[in-house]
């Protein structure tokens, strides 16, 4: 993932399946774009069934390129922090195994600073220690074409009803003035 317009910032993040982060951050406004990947994990070019047994030590991740001028980069780290548990260890509920671990890949040490102050803001209102790791950024493989926008592609799919919606609702109770309009 490679940033083309200087403008945009790029920040790539686990947090359990990939569908319900994707399906988040395009509700906010300033998000420009959104990429299903894989990162993390030892195995170049990893298919989604190799990422699915636990394996490859990839994490189901998210490139969110949003525009910092419309969009806080601050904002944007909080809804991550929002959008799923980061006390739970390689899991997001019933999603079991390392590939759903709460995680931010940093590219430059200005990112892992500003990774490091988001966890240290999330930890003032979780109960329990977060357990999402800050590690570098390394190759970024993209998720089947299928997985890309997925709830946008497959609304009434059970576990984007299930798990997917209860998710975007927090993000967008709590973001409210970030919202794309209806």
């Amino acid at each position: 993932m490679t940033r083309t317009d200087p403008a945009m910032t790029t920040f790539v993040l686990a947090g359990g399946c990939y569908w319900c982060l994707d399906a988040a951050y395009r509700a906010l406004r300033g998000v420009v774009d959104v990429h299903s990947c894989f990162t993390g994990g030892t195995v170049p070019d990893p298919s989604y069934e190799q990422v699915c047994t636990g394996r490859t030590g990839h994490a189901e991740a998210v490139a969110v390129t949003f525009d910092p001028e419309t969009l806080p980069e601050q904002v944007v780290l909080d809804a991550f922090f929002t959008m799923h548990d980061p006390t739970q260890l390689n899991r997001q509920g019933h999603d079991v195994g390392t590939q759903y671990r709460s995680a931010m890949f940093y590219a430059d040490d200005a990112q892992r600073e500003v990774f490091e102050a988001a966890r240290t803001r999330a930890a003032e209102w979780w109960p329990g220690e977060i357990v999402t790791t800050i590690q570098p950024l390394g190759p970024v493989y993209p998720a089947p074409e299928a997985h890309q926008d997925f709830f946008a592609k497959n609304p009434t799919q059970g576990y984007c009803l299930a798990v997917a919606v209860p998710k975007v609702n927090r993000v967008r109770a709590a973001f409210a003035e970030y919202l794309l309009p209806n």
